[in-house]
């Protein structure tokens, strides 16, 4: 039962977190975002605190608290802020994606930076390869050809970039031992102070209160926030860093194909081939892993640990 779920969360997490662009554009006509997150972080917080007392978790010791909140601020609120004041900025999303597309290339390398983590050339040609798929899939949408890119709403993209990389090892490096439910309540305590300054500092925080709105802000919080989170962490914690990341290149194609069945937006056939060419790319990525593991398998027993 662990392996065959093992081997379908990468797809679940996929699934789920490319809902989070659908549920954003359900929610945004009735709020600004950085509330929105704020909210979507508070009540978060409190799920998993529910979650804690139902499951009887205990609370991390104080050092593991502390990286909690560093992982949180990172993962949570500098990539998903990021994002948020980039397009309220004037960035594209189309263009704000391709510029955070470039995680699992930056995680790729901080990985082998960090933890001494190789990566066969496969695997970086199947990165490089993801990275140009996930490009095909937004230049297609024509956005570029009326961009207009002031330096604060690139800064605030780049920030959501070196967030979610930096917050991808760290947690990786610091959040082994750390229960998931009761670190997470610390995650997300973090990302919704930073949301909470940042909606202080930048928005008026009026709200429309439609139904659209609360189904959307319930979906981002259960859907994404605990499930798709969970499974992330779990994914972390159980793989490598390399490797979780470039499940990420899948999410962007998927959110593009949901975009079309429910938004009708177009889908060219540039972003089809982008598409194809993203998939192979993570597999690229994934395969020698599997090809390296079924080869050691097979060996002897004793030869299978004299490698070790």
């Amino acid at each position: 039962m662990q392996i065959h779920f093992v081997k379908a969360a990468p797809l679940l997490f996929v699934l789920l977190w490319s809902t989070g662009f659908i549920a954003a554009k359900y929610a945004l006509p009735f709020i600004e975002p950085f509330y929105l997150l704020f909210i979507r972080m508070t009540l978060t917080a409190l799920v998993f605190t529910s979650l804690c007392f139902l499951f009887k978790s205990g609370l991390p010791k104080i050092p593991q608290a502390l990286h909690q909140l560093v992982s949180g601020a990172l993962v949570h609120g500098a990539y998903l802020g990021g994002v948020f004041a980039a397009i309220k900025w004037g960035m594209p999303a189309g263009i704000a994606a391709l510029i955070v597309g470039i995680q699992p290339v930056l995680t790729a390398f901080l990985g082998r930076l960090f933890f001494g983590t190789r990566l066969s050339a496969v695997q970086w040609f199947g990165l490089v390869l993801g990275f140009c798929g996930i490009a095909a899939v937004l230049l297609s949408t024509g956005q570029q050809e009326t961009v207009s890119l002031p330096w604060y709403a690139v800064a605030a993209a780049v920030t959501a970039l070196l967030g979610i990389s930096l917050g991808t090892i760290y947690q990786k490096k610091f959040g082994k031992n750390v229960n998931i439910l009761s670190g997470s309540v610390f995650q997300y305590i973090s990302a919704a102070l930073l949301m909470g300054l940042l909606t202080l500092s930048f928005e008026s925080r009026i709200v429309v209160w439609d139904i659209q709105l609360l189904l959307a802000l319930a979906w981002l919080i259960f859907g994404l926030s605990v499930s798709a989170i969970l499974l992330l962490m779990y994914m972390i914690r159980e793989g490598e860093t390399a490797k979780v990341a470039s499940y990420f290149y899948l999410v962007p194609p998927v959110a593009g194909i949901e975009a079309w069945i429910l938004f009708n937006e177009a889908l060219t056939l540039l972003g089809i081939a982008g598409v194809i060419v993203t998939v192979t790319g993570v597999y690229f990525v994934i395969k020698p892993h599997h090809l390296r593991q079924s080869r050691r398998s097979k060996l002897p027993e004793t030869c299978a640990h004299a490698d070790d």
